[in-house]
């Protein structure tokens, strides 16, 4: 038996983030085109016991009518249209045929230390998801300074994806809450250690983070922009050190191939405030450096950013950064 098949491509354009707060993970697209399918079975009279069937695959122009004719011997069944059901559905349901999307990215880098993060995307209309993501971060320095591994510094929150371009860009404005001692100083006064504490622990609503994160990814190109601002909730006018930061990084590059990427990145991390008696803002760090990336069709992907490391004035950081960042989406 020879079996001709032509259908209407399909498209799945599939971008992701990831950086120290944010993984931005890129938008999901799948476009079927319903009306272009064709299935024709010629050779009928062949006997089915064949060792293999062999199948010429095309792009092709959808046949007139409301029915696929196939062929059997000096017979002729009609096939409804209907097996694109799935298509149609999709389309009813005003996803703009994605579906659920959800990523994990393992993170580590030289300020941060390891900090796991994941995304969820929920389709609520034909161009917009609703999401929703988490980061853990596991630094003591986050914490309450216990040294115990305590009061691990937790971020959440919710937002919108919103996707343009054909697929090509996602537009993600989120805001999250931060659980823990940083930014609201839980730790403030003398402890263990020879640390600043109160010894009161993390709070619930430690701060509060805004943010906006721009994906691009086609077939030769990919970037993405984060930008978020971390503000203290609690404690904010008690004199006990809040803090408040500004962290944002751009990175753009070239798709050599659907397996490897690379390009450059920069990156800020800003103490824009400090509620202390001759507290000052000043920036944390400043990174500059190139990017690998390895990825696989299955949303698989490593990526290794490296380079020099500036910040804080002539006083302040100097040296080398590097993060590492893997990445699974399902």
């Amino acid at each position: 038996m020879k079996l001709r098949f032509a259908c209407a491509a399909s498209a799945l354009t599939l971008g992701c983030a990831l950086s120290a707060p944010a993984f931005a993970q890129g938008p999901d697209a799948a476009a079927i085109d319903a009306a272009a399918a064709t299935i024709v079975v010629t050779n009928a009279a062949k006997s089915s016991d064949d060792e293999a069937a062999a199948f010429d695959l095309a792009v092709g122009a959808a046949p007139s009518g409301n029915a696929i004719s196939v062929g059997l011997g000096t017979g002729e069944t009609a096939v409804s249209s209907a097996v694109m059901v799935a298509a149609a559905a999709a389309a009813q349901d005003g996803s703009g045929g994605r579906g659920e999307r959800f990523s994990v990215v393992l993170n580590q880098d030289a300020f941060f230390g390891f900090y796991p993060t994941f995304n969820g995307l929920i389709p609520v209309g034909e161009k917009v998801d609703l999401s929703f993501y988490g980061i853990l971060w596991t630094t003591s320095d986050f914490s309450s300074a216990t040294g115990l591994g305590s009061d691990l510094w937790t971020e959440f929150g919710i937002g919108a994806n919103f996707i343009a371009a054909d697929g090509k860009l996602a537009i993600k404005p989120q805001i999250g809450i931060t659980n823990g001692a940083l930014l609201s100083r839980g730790n403030l006064g003398r402890g263990p250690r020879n640390t600043t504490t109160t010894l009161n622990g993390g709070n619930v609503f430690d701060g509060i983070v805004p943010s906006l994160t721009i994906n691009y990814s086609d077939d030769k190109f990919e970037g993405e922009f984060y930008g978020g601002y971390y503000a203290a909730l609690r404690n904010r006018s008690d004199n006990v050190g809040a803090l408040d930061f500004l962290h944002t990084w751009i990175n753009a590059g070239y798709k050599f191939s659907g397996n490897f990427s690379a390009g450059a990145h920069i990156e800020f991390l800003a103490n824009t405030r400090a509620d202390l008696p001759g507290g000052s803002a000043s920036n944390v760090y400043e990174w500059y450096g190139p990017y690998v990336q390895f990825s696989l069709s299955k949303g698989f992907f490593a990526r290794f950013t490296g380079g020099i490391e500036e910040g804080g004035g002539a006083g302040g950081n100097r040296g080398d950064f590097y993060k590492l960042a893997v990445g699974m989406s399902f």
